[in-house]
């Protein structure tokens, strides 16, 4: 063989290879291809069952909403457009709605439930807020402050509202026997038409303090103690600290006391019913309060779920 020229390869023996190499593409091709078809059905089917599996566990959730609220919601608004007893029932319309906003005494009842909601909310805002201040700083037996603070919210309002009651009352409270040793007026704690509201909102205001500190408190734990750092390290004093870092940082602990307590007291029921004298019922009556006289007298306590879906 002469240089320059190069080999002749016959077609006939490269044939072989180029069918092998082509039959080997086509097969890869045809996997792939199947892998693409099955693919997407079987994470369709797996996307299903993992969008499935969280949304179960709402289902105890819903069940309970639907028994003890979704039901007696509607049966209760069904109960008050009628005339019922324990044994039969008729349907009269909203003539029980029309009787409740006829009363003679439900616009007193708003204006004293609309001031007692006023007041115990406010109050509770200002010293929970000052007293969580002053729990959540070094103060010398903090946490046996803590309990005594927090412990009336434990006690049930119906007892809180007797126990008041004894103590304050007229003629053998011990709070009188003691004004009365030492000379001083006794006033009618609960039985004085100008006081008797104050009165009950104080004892409101003694029994729920606890819970509005312990918000307050977890809003200031929450704010970054280097804020507090720094301001000490720029020279602010405390009154400064307080107003400029922890009264802003603390709005949403505020805002939420503000609005537990206002509905807290708006739907007051058990401290005026068991504290209320006979004598200032008409003076410190709240808006469930002035329907019971009609409701003893009529035997119609259809008129008291009326109110609700007011």
């Amino acid at each position: 063989m002469t240089s320059g020229h190069r080999p002749r390869v016959s077609r006939l023996s490269c044939k072989p290879d180029e069918e092998y190499i082509v039959s080997t593409i086509n097969t890869a091709a045809a996997t792939q291809a199947a892998d693409v078809i099955t693919e997407p059905r079987v994470s369709k089917k797996r996307r299903t069952i993992k969008s499935y599996y969280p949304r179960s566990f709402f289902i105890p959730t819903i069940v309970l909403y639907v028994v003890f609220f979704a039901i007696p919601s509607v049966a209760s608004f069904y109960f008050s457009l009628t005339r019922w007893s324990l044994f039969d029932s008729h349907f009269i319309g909203f003539d029980n709605f029309v009787e409740f906003f006829q009363n003679p005494q439900l616009y007193t009842s708003f204006i004293h439930t609309l001031l007692y909601g006023v007041i115990t909310s406010g109050a509770k805002v200002l010293i929970g807020f000052f007293l969580a201040v002053l729990l959540t700083g070094p103060v010398m037996g903090r946490g046996y402050l803590r309990a005594v603070v927090f412990f009336p919210v434990l006690v049930s309002t119906i007892g809180v509202g007797i126990m008041y009651k004894s103590l304050l009352d007229p003629f053998h409270g011990m709070v009188n026997a003691v004004l009365r040793f030492f000379g001083l007026p006794q006033p009618g704690w609960f039985t004085d038409p100008h006081l008797a509201i104050y009165t009950i909102a104080a004892v409101d205001i003694w029994k729920g303090v606890g819970i509005a500190t312990l918000i307050f408190m977890a809003g200031i734990v929450a704010i970054p103690r280097e804020y507090f750092e720094a301001a000490r390290i720029d020279g602010a004093g405390a009154w400064r600290i307080l107003r400029e870092i922890t009264i802003p940082l603390s709005r949403g602990a505020t805002a939420t006391v503000i609005i537990l307590s206002l509905i807290g007291g708006l739907r007051s029921f058990d401290a005026w019913s068991t504290t209320n004298m006979k004598g200032t019922r008409k003076t410190t009556m709240d808006t469930m309060i002035a329907m019971m006289p009609t409701v003893q007298a009529r035997t119609r306590t259809r008129v008291i779920v009326a109110p609700a879906f007011c």
